[in-house]
């Protein structure tokens, strides 16, 4: 499976958590509840990964966890705020240059819609394109 037909079922299982759950709750309900959701759908999923740093040579362990990486492919950044900020745009960007990988989504189960709560980013180019 590669990166868009991952982010298809991603903005699917996201908009099915908001609408049966709303905003307002905690990020950890949100990536608790989607990850079984994408479970279900047969993705692997990863939950608050280790992604190092390397400085100098040296490899840093505590540099980050990215919320959710999907099928080893797809970083998810989850928040649950009133509005996005470039702050967390540059979050998922620079989590996907540390890891190498090319497709990131933003995921805000803040907003009153779940289809404004949602930002992808690439890194790149995608094979296809």
């Amino acid at each position: 499976m590669d990166e868009n037909e991952i982010g298809t079922i991603v903005v699917d299982c996201a908009v099915k958590v908001h609408m049966r759950l709303g905003p307002g709750l905690l990020e950890s309900v949100y990536e608790t509840v989607l990850t079984y959701e994408l479970v279900k759908r047969g993705l692997l999923v990863e939950r608050q990964v280790v992604v190092p740093i390397v400085y100098d040579n040296l490899r840093f362990e505590e540099g980050f966890r990215a919320d959710l990486i999907v099928g080893g492919k797809v970083i998810l950044e989850l928040k649950s705020v009133e509005h996005v900020t470039n702050a967390h745009k540059k979050q998922l960007l620079t989590y996907l240059r540390l890891t190498g990988l090319t497709v990131g989504y933003l995921l805000n189960f803040g907003e009153a819609l779940m289809k404004d709560g949602i930002t992808r980013t690439i890194n790149g180019k995608l094979g296809g394109e």
